[in-house]
């Protein structure tokens, strides 16, 4: 066990003992746990009763074989035990095909043997990161684009999510580019999933790309691939997000994260139908559709200092405003009974449901962490909750928090000294004040985008 690294589990399947060695050591600074398996069907057992921030899954097991058709099918059977779990394939033969092949399988990512130190702990921490989003957030999938026992469906009957649910239904058989916005925890990906489900490309792959948990150096070729050579680690070919979702959809998260100096390119990506891999000097041509997601407010993305606007408008063909949950009250009950049946059946616990004060207090609570956070307190409450049904107290609802953290102190004397509350109060007043922009509100706060990450998962934001 690492104490104070960022995630929990781990989890390398590789026939090569030297291989799990060397990943143990590299990545036990990133996870508590790291479990090393050399068998495949040890991987699947796992599975029963683990769920691991992410997997490496070498490609090939049986001596000399080098088509991947091993790892490929191991790959599949894993997804099919657990349709939220990351996969990172490792691979000593890292063709293209083989890369492309993974990812429209399932596989989040790939990196090839001899592995770059900084590559595989970068790619490790993303697909890491991608995991906690999707266990947390939004249940988004391995493929997003196919339906999976478990998976959440995007609730609410409420007039605004009413005009949701019409323009998913219009737009979704079309290829428009959509972009949707909304605050954080309000189910973007979920919106996401059933434009692609709804589409014409429903049986390809989508591809989703979580631009604000990727550094800044590896979004060129996290999106567009890289050739060997393009730069000091790049030891093979990588074919980047844009390619891999050729035929299907192309799903780039917290689009607000783009780096202006990349937005060009980009566009000229969209444009044209073309993709060229840093280091190379032919164009690829791509068939996708791209939906994209911000937490940037309209005022935000309408900045030039922000935000490409020739990049805009070929992205918001169709833009849909996510509601947040306070201004949808009428959707929690329905809410509630949804996510209180799937954690009593997942924790095997018999609770018969709320008490009629519990349910108004969660009714008229704000919800600064919507969706996410309210799946949050119930999944807690049912964990330590006792017999009977679901009390006020068992949701500890933190009080509204209506004004800024400044508000905190008066005439120079703190009137409240509670570290989470005032910690709290300062994340989600650097979000307000940047129209939750992660980066410019990590900026403020002296946080790097995933440490921003950590304390808005930490206190449901």
């Amino acid at each position: 066990m690492t104490k104070g690294a960022e995630f929990e589990l781990a989890v390398v399947v590789d026939d090569d003992d030297d291989i799990l060695v060397a990943a143990r050591l590299l990545l036990r600074g990133l996870f508590r746990e790291i479990v090393t398996l050399s068998r495949p069907e040890e991987a699947v057992a796992l599975l029963a009763d683990r769920h691991p921030d992410v997997m490496l899954l070498d490609a090939n097991f049986a001596r000399g074989a080098t088509d991947a058709a091993e790892g490929l099918a191991l790959l599949g059977r894993l997804l099919a035990a657990d349709p939220q779990l990351i996969v990172v394939m490792i691979t000593a033969h890292a063709g293209v095909n083989v890369a492309v092949e993974a990812m429209k399988r399932g596989a989040t990512d790939f990196v090839s043997k001899p592995w770059s130190n900084d590559r595989l702990l970068s790619t490790v921490r993303t697909a890491a990161a991608l995991s906690r989003s999707r266990r947390t957030a939004t249940p988004a999938l391995a493929d997003v684009g196919r339906s999976a026992p478990g998976e959440t469906p995007l609730i609410g009957s409420a007039p605004a999510m009413a005009r949701v649910h019409s323009l998913i239904a219009r737009a979704g058989p079309t290829d428009a580019n959509v972009l949707v916005l909304g605050e954080n925890g309000t189910g973007k990906e979920l919106v996401a999933r059933d434009l692609h489900r709804h589409s014409l490309r429903g049986e390809k792959p989508m591809i989703s790309v979580d631009l604000g948990a990727i550094s800044t150096e590896l979004i060129d070729s996290e999106l567009f691939g890289h050739v060997k050579g393009a730069f000091t680690d790049a030891r093979a070919d990588r074919i980047g997000r844009i390619q891999a979702a050729d035929g299907g959809t192309l799903f780039l998260d917290e689009i607000g994260n783009l780096p202006l100096a990349l937005q060009p390119k980009l566009l000229t990506a969209l444009e044209q139908r073309v993709v060229t891999p840093v280091g190379a000097n032919r164009a690829v041509p791509v068939d996708i559709r791209v939906i994209a997601a911000t937490n940037m407010t309209p005022e935000m993305l309408r900045d030039p200092r922000f935000f490409r606007q020739d990049l805009l408008f070929r992205l918001n063909t169709v833009e849909i405003d996510l509601p947040a949950l306070r201004e949808r009250r009428g959707d929690i009950p329905a809410l509630v009974d949804h996510y209180l049946a799937l954690y009593a059946n997942r924790y095997k616990r018999d609770i018969p449901g709320l008490t009629p004060d519990a349910l108004d207090a969660l009714v008229a609570h704000d919800w600064p962490g919507n969706v996410r956070a309210l799946r949050h307190a119930i999944e807690r409450a049912v964990i330590l909750a006792g017999a009977g049904s679901l009390t006020r107290e068992d949701f500890a609802l933190a009080p509204a928090v209506r004004h800024f953290a400044s508000e905190a102190v008066v005439d120079g004397r703190a009137e409240d000294l509670n570290l989470d509350r005032v910690e709290r109060r300062l994340v989600e007043e650097a979000l307000r004040k940047h129209g939750y922009n992660i980066s410019a509100a990590a900026g403020e706060l002296g946080l790097s985008r995933a440490a921003l990450y950590r304390r808005m998962e930490k206190h449901g934001l």
